[in-house]
């Protein structure tokens, strides 16, 4: 596996965690659907990081991993929030 492919997949994985944490913080009644859905959406959000390669190719996985997280946190708040009112504009 490429180092690049390595950063990728720890990004993933670190978002997917991010996601599992806040659903094991929050109030929510867990359910698999939920708990794999925030897994899926910190994941994809926390990919994103893969972009800072392109302005700093020489960043380090530790530092790419601390970017991803916090997208991983900010944009999964984000589109949930996004997702939640569109919802509730269709269900109206």
């Amino acid at each position: 596996m490429q180092e690049h492919e390595k950063g990728i997949l720890a990004l993933v994985v670190v978002g997917a965690f991010v996601g599992l944490g806040k659903l094991l913080v929050s109030n929510e009644q867990i359910t698999a659907r939920l708990a794999v859905g925030r897994a899926i959406l910190g994941g994809a959000t926390s990919s994103v990081a893969g972009v800072a390669l392109a302005q700093f190719p020489d960043m380090p996985l530790p530092a790419l991993v601390g970017v991803g997280a916090g997208l991983g946190i900010l944009g999964a708040q984000y589109l949930e929030a996004w997702l939640k009112q569109k919802a509730d504009k269709i269900g109206r």
